[in-house]
């Protein structure tokens, strides 16, 4: 079995907790969803948030549902001028049996822009 990537990526609507852990959840179950994700292959997540988005950690919200025993890390991304602000990005390393090219990135709301169409 191998340990493989899955990105994404979501806007929240305001620098609020309950925008934050909204977003963050939505966007962790449409990863489930689409990779057919089952949380004891979850390995380890890596949430980033722009520096507007200081409100909660989105951690909790991954929390919230049920992944208590995942290794769960949180931080802001870089800050590069004309960047998009309000985006959590995510990157769930899972042990799977799907080759990379199996793997579907979630890319929500405006931050489908992030990842051009050709790229996924």
């Amino acid at each position: 079995m191998d340990s493989r990537g899955i990105r994404g990526a979501t806007i929240a609507e305001a620098n609020s907790r309950q925008a934050i852990l909204g977003a963050t959840k939505e966007l962790l179950q449409e990863m489930v969803r689409a990779n057919d994700l089952h949380v004891e292959d979850v390995a380890c997540v890596f949430f980033t948030t722009t520096r507007d988005l200081d409100a909660e950690f989105p951690a909790v919200g991954a929390r919230a549902m049920g992944w208590t025993q995942v290794a769960l890390l949180c931080g802001h991304e870089m800050e590069v001028p004309g960047a998009m602000s309000g985006v959590i990005r995510v990157m769930v390393v899972v042990n799977t049996d799907k080759r990379q090219d199996e793997i579907v990135h979630v890319y929500l709301k405006e931050a489908r822009r992030l990842r051009p169409a050709n790229d996924e």
